[in-house]
């Protein structure tokens, strides 16, 4: 099969596509394969000899982004086994095929359908085959070709970075490279000039050029100044067909900034200053400004200002402020307009950071002159030292003196000075000073222990200018003395093993002492004096401010003793000493071998005798169970019992039934009725059984006449006076009830014990005159007298 293509555009095409032709006409159009061995596809015998071949494949070459209204002609597909009569199908597949590429299938032509774009895709690689249209059996094995896309110049030269800034140093030589710019084009740089870029200025010149090839940025001019232009914007363009009419071009924008070089020495406006300063200006302080100016940018401007002579150089000095870059004029000593008027500073500023290649536009450095005037004032006075230091010791005597302060005025010799302590703190109130002569005094008891330094500041004015004051620090230092004992650096938990040995080491203790070092350590140890020997303990005193508890006898035992006291006394070294003494406690512990603390608290009879914790819970929990059942027992056999209490609305009424009956009216030996009738049944006083009380009894030989005389008025009287007279009563109230009501009571008796078995005839009308006492007992005896009358 021959593949013709249309598409020979350059003379090289051209070239290939005559010799293609040529080569086709003189072979048949066919290059020939040949295979040893062929099978018919109709199951024919084999036969060996060499067929020829009827695929022809090459390139095709299509151009991209074609507009036309008609597909584009790509090439031909031809087999040697097409007669003509169209029996030969041709099929395309591969990239593209149907959708970009499509093929007449009679004819074998192909024609691209889309436009192409071969910054996209720059060929398709497809498959044609010719088949037999009646047996759709091929004819020839399937073949591969290229469709190549053929590049048009569609694209323009483009800078990726840009805009770009970048910077070139000032006073730079000319031709000095500066950048250089890169622009890309997407056509085909193996196809004509569509990928050949050149580079040109469209702005900044005369200041800057360009590398037509390379793109490098030059300068173009000597000794460009900073100080005179700083920023420039330069254009670049690139354009492909090597800068030739119809090119397409792209451009872009380089921002180039002159960096500052040291080429500009400074200058002070002036060469003459004056400046004004008062003798009252505090030594230290900033008294003036001077300024040389630099054209020069960032370090290059860096100076140094320097007083190189001058009367006034020994009073003043100067600095460079590294922010203002200013000279700052500070005063070294005192001014005193009386003595010295004026001083002249010579004053140099000089740059830093020198470039020498630029040394011959030099000197960098240039000099001033500054006249200083003192100005007279009044001058507050002044202290005879800058600060004071005073000690005094604590637990002085309240207007203890502590130091002198001392202040002239400046402008008098003669002028009284007065002082004062400025009270801005509560410490200020703890002294006073005399305000003539300066002296201060304590004016409470110090405690080195809780303050050790005082600051006060003392102020000084002159009697006839009240209004200047000046002010002078006191410091003052509390000395100590030895007022503290020394005590137990802390709470200590000493225990000592049971099977300790003599002489072992149990606790090692140390002591502080509040007091200041000269009077605290060294700390001296030993046992209570007072005291009998301790058999069990004993105290070593280390020398080191320490001390050591060791045992003086061997085991100790927690069932006899669990916890011992040992007294011991610490002393410091100081004049005069003081001691303190203070009592350890010390407990028994069970140890392993080794030292370590099995237990400290003292085990019960029963555990050394072997008997374990769960046992010992056992036991007890069987003890607690065996009360339980005792007690709900008690509880039953109580709860069976009849209860002797009737009634509780008064606990003291209460009413003891016996299961006994007595004799009726004709039984007296039971009970003895008559005191219940009569008091006067009584032959002598009955008094209470649960007491006994002392009181006299009435004669035997009294006339019997007096009981049948008393009243039970005065009965129930005399009965309440012994009751309230009687110490041995028990404290509550007791209530007597007797039975009798009175000798002459007009109802006389309600008893039935005396009435007799027939009914009265007597009216009982008369009760419901009684009052609403009795309305109850008149409603019952008139209803008896209803019943009988009917």
């Amino acid at each position: 099969m021959r593949i013709m293509s249309t598409s020979c555009i350059c003379p090289v095409l051209v070239c290939l596509c005559f010799v293609q032709r040529c080569y086709g006409v003189a072979h048949h159009g066919s290059i020939k394969v040949t295979r040893n061995q062929t099978k018919h596809i109709e199951g024919e015998t084999e036969v060996h000899h060499r067929p020829k071949r009827g695929w022809v494949w090459n390139q095709f070459f299509v151009l991209e982004e074609h507009l036309g209204p008609d597909p584009q002609y790509v090439g031909k597909l031809h087999s040697n086994s097409d007669k003509g009569d169209g029996s030969v199908k041709y099929i395309l597949t591969g990239e593209g095929a149907g959708t970009i590429f499509i093929i007449d299938d009679t004819t074998g032509d192909i024609h691209s359908t889309k436009s192409l774009d071969r910054e996209q895709k720059t060929h398709y690689v497809l498959h044609a085959q010719a088949i037999d249209r009646r047996t759709n059996k091929p004819l020839e094995p399937e073949s591969e070709f290229i469709i190549k896309v053929q590049d048009i110049n569609d694209n323009a030269p483009k800078f990726r970075d840009g805009p770009y800034i970048v910077t070139v140093p000032e006073m730079s030589e000319m031709g000095t490279s500066v950048l250089q710019v890169t622009a890309t084009d997407a056509d085909d740089p193996t196809y004509g000039n569509s990928a050949r870029v050149v580079y040109s200025i469209l702005q900044g010149q005369p200041y800057f050029s360009v590398d037509p090839k390379t793109g490098v940025i030059r300068t173009a001019l000597h000794n460009m100044d900073r100080e005179a232009r700083e920023h420039y914007s330069v254009v670049i363009q690139a354009k492909d067909m090597a800068g030739q009419v119809g090119g397409l071009s792209g451009s872009t924008t380089v921002n180039i900034t002159l960096t500052d070089v040291n080429d500009n020495p400074p200058r002070f406006p002036q060469k003459h200053y004056e400046l004004y300063v008062p003798e009252s200006a505090q030594v230290g302080s900033a008294v003036g400004k001077i300024k040389a100016n630099d054209a020069d940018a960032g370090s290059n401007a860096d100076m140094k200002y320097t007083v190189i002579n001058g009367d006034g150089s020994g009073i003043f000095s100067i600095s460079t402020d590294e922010e203002t870059w200013e000279g700052i004029i500070s005063l070294k000593k005192p001014l005193n307009y009386e003595k010295k008027k004026s001083y002249t500073l010579n004053i140099e500023g000089a740059n830093t950071h020198l470039d020498f290649r630029f040394s011959h536009l030099g000197p960098f450095k240039d000099v001033t002159m500054l006249k200083i005037i003192v100005g007279d004032v009044d001058e507050p006075p002044i202290f005879s030292m800058p600060f004071y230091v005073m000690e005094v010791y604590e637990n002085a005597k309240i207007g203890t003196v502590i130091g002198t302060v001392a202040a002239q005025d400046p402008d008098s010799v003669d002028s009284l000075i007065r002082y004062f302590i400025d009270h801005n703190t509560e410490e200020d109130r703890y002294f006073i000073i005399d305000a003539n002569t300066g002296t201060i005094k304590t004016a409470k008891i110090f405690d080195r222990e809780e303050i050790p330094w005082y600051n006060i500041t003392v102020a000084a004015s002159a009697l006839d200018n009240p209004g200047l004051l000046s002010h002078v620090p006191v410091d003052i230092r509390i000395l100590d003395v030895n007022d503290n004992p020394p005590e137990l650096a802390r709470e200590y938990d000493i225990f000592v093993c049971e099977n300790a040995n003599p002489g072992q080491v149990i606790q090692t203790i140390s002591a502080t002492d509040k007091d200041s070092s000269a009077n605290g350590p060294r700390f001296h140890y030993s046992l209570d004096e007072g005291l009998s020997l301790n058999p069990n303990f004993t105290l070593r005193d280390n020398e080191d401010n320490t001390a050591s508890i060791l045992t003086r006898r061997r085991r100790f035992s927690r069932t006899i003793q669990d916890i011992y006291y040992l007294p011991i006394l610490i002393s410091d070294s100081g004049i005069p000493c003081l001691s303190s003494s203070t009592t350890l406690t010390i407990r028994v512990c069970a140890c392993e071998r080794d030292g370590r603390i099995r237990t400290c608290h003292a085990e019960a009879f029963l555990s050394s005798a072997g008997l374990s914790t769960g046992a010992l819970i056992a036991i007890l929990l069987c003890v607690i169970i065996l009360l339980a059942i005792v007690v709900l027992f008690i509880t039953l056999r109580r709860s069976k019992k009849e209860p002797l209490i009737i009634s509780e609305e008064d606990v003291r009424e209460n009413i003891v039934t016996y299961d006994d009956e007595g004799g009726g009216e004709e039984d007296t030996e039971a009970f003895d009725i008559i005191a219940l009738r009569n008091p006067s049944a009584a032959e002598e006083l009955k008094y209470r059984r649960d007491v006994r009380p002392e009181v006299k009894r009435t004669p035997r030989h009294q006339p019997s006449s007096n009981l049948n005389s008393i009243d039970v008025h005065e009965f129930i009287k005399q009965r309440l006076t012994e009751a309230d007279l009687d110490s041995s009563v028990p404290p509550y109230d007791s209530l007597q009830t007797y039975a009798y009501e009175g000798q002459r009571s007009e109802a006389g008796s309600i008893s039935s014990l005396d009435s007799v078995t027939t009914h009265s005839d007597q009216d009982y009308n008369y009760l419901g005159d009684w009052g609403p006492e009795f309305k109850k007992l008149a409603e019952l005896y008139g209803e008896i007298e209803s019943e009988r009358t009917t």
